[in-house]
């Protein structure tokens, strides 16, 4: 065994999958916080039951890759898997200031340290890609963002 490997034992099987359940599990109950629509506004779905669907067929998926393909650690964990946690937590500490703000700076970050080097290309991903997004649920699907720097220059 070279010192890259580790060994696979039944704690790293478990650990990955345990954690995208708590992670579900959690956002679940969030989204049984959602106010509920009033039976006259009702046409279709309510608010929570989307993500609540989306969160039972990944916690499915996840028991079905546990059982069928369990995770075996071969590697350490490489500096570009820290780094991507890191923006993940920079993001949310980021979503206070402005959702958008914090979407182009992770995505700007996250093309860099994935190793993108063309200045081009990242102000490209991280421009277009929040404007993109905006305008798309703004004005197609007509979802109002949270206010922040950013959103209140649209909002007025």
């Amino acid at each position: 065994m070279s010192d890259k490997q580790m060994p696979t034992g039944r704690f790293e099987r478990v650990l990955i999958p345990a954690l995208i359940i708590l992670f579900c599990i959690a956002a679940f109950y969030i989204s049984t916080t959602f106010r509920k629509m009033p039976p006259i506004l009702k046409r279709g779905i309510q608010p929570s039951d989307f993500p609540q669907l989306l969160l039972v067929l990944i916690v499915a998926m996840t028991l079905v890759m546990a059982w069928f393909d369990p995770i075996r650690i071969r590697d350490r964990l490489q500096g570009t898997v820290w780094g991507t946690l890191a923006l993940f937590a920079l993001f949310a500490a980021l979503t206070a200031v402005d959702l958008f703000l914090a979407l182009g700076v992770f995505a700007v970050c996250l093309t860099a340290l994935w190793g993108e080097r063309r200045v081009k290309i990242l102000l490209l991903v991280g421009l277009v890609a929040p404007v993109a997004i905006f305008f798309l649920f703004d004005q197609v699907f007509e979802i109002r963002f949270p206010r922040g720097l950013i959103t209140n220059l649209f909002y007025g």
